[in-house]
């Protein structure tokens, strides 16, 4: 056998175990970016939930002199605190279905109908992702004073639906242009409405993009603290404006701010483990996110 056909077996050998080293260190970067980025800081609140006060944290200690839960026990007495959780919680359900509501004619005429100037309609529902939250607050703020919407709930839920309908749009789009158009002329060619249509074609074969864009929506409204701090604050008391007013002042409580930055992930946490368990159609969410 001459060296060429030799080296030929040696070098498809090598192949393999070149690429299983690529696989390896791309793994260990993956994961050693995820440790440092997001659990070490998560580590790191978690302990400054949980310092006595009467050790603290100070440097050069690496970890707290002691442990302990007051500082929960005196977050969940705050009854202001308590009611901010569910003040939360009923603002992000109702953007979430107001979302889902006014984005569905938006998106099936991106999916389904050709028109000029698409594109710009695409980028302009994107304007309210572009634009910071500061200016979209201050001007639709004004405009919310002439109409009595200031300081309360339903001015707090149209703002906030601004920011959450471009997630919607768009993965509602997503899903609805995998919805075949011989079911849509099928069920228009038998009589039924556009309202029937909508009721019972696109809405049940759009469900998964409805619970992936209601996720998204969820979340976003949930963490919303710009336009909900110009349009309610003082009178609707948000999760996250309870986080301002307790990170506020000349001097920062580490401790008190860590549990409630805790409280504040935990939903949003469960909501994603929920999501995961009850739709296991992850093409919606990753063909939406992938037009944003």
């Amino acid at each position: 056998m001459t060296a060429a056909g030799i080296a030929v077996p040696l070098a498809s050998a090598a192949a393999p175990r070149r690429r299983a080293a690529t696989r390896l260190w791309l793994s260990v970067g993956l994961y050693g970016a995820i440790f440092v980025t997001l659990v070490l800081p998560l580590v790191v609140v978690a302990l400054w939930s949980l310092v006595d006060p009467k050790g603290g944290w100070f440097a050069p200690d690496i970890l707290p002199r002691g442990l302990s839960t007051i500082h929960w026990e005196r977050a969940f007495a705050d009854r202001g605190l308590v009611q901010s959780i569910l003040v939360s919680l009923a603002i992000s359900t109702l953007v979430m279905l107001l979302s889902a509501v006014l984005a569905l004619p938006t998106a099936y005429a991106l999916a389904k109908i050709p028109f000029r100037g698409k594109r710009l309609v695409e980028l302009f529902i994107l304007a309210p992702l572009i634009v910071p939250g500061l200016i979209v607050g201050v001007s639709v703020g004004v405009l919310f004073f002439r109409l009595g919407l200031v300081y309360t709930i339903p001015g707090v839920v149209l703002v906030q639906a601004i920011g959450t309908l471009p997630f919607m749009i768009r993965v509602l789009a997503a899903t609805i242009e995998g919805i075949p158009d011989d079911m849509i002329l099928a069920a228009r060619t038998l009589g039924a409405s556009p309202f029937a249509v909508a009721r019972h074609v696109l809405v049940p074969l759009a469900w998964p993009g409805f619970v992936a864009g209601g996720l998204l929506s969820f979340v976003s409204s949930f963490e919303e603290f710009e336009k909900t701090f110009i349009i309610g604050s003082p009178a609707i008391q948000t999760l996250t404006i309870k986080l301002w007013t307790t990170l506020g002042g000349k001097v920062m409580i580490f401790p008190n701010a860590a549990v409630v930055t805790f409280i504040l992930l935990l939903p949003m946490v469960v909501i994603f483990f929920l999501a995961d368990m009850a739709m296991r159609n992850e093409k919606a969410l990753a063909s939406g996110m992938g037009k944003l």
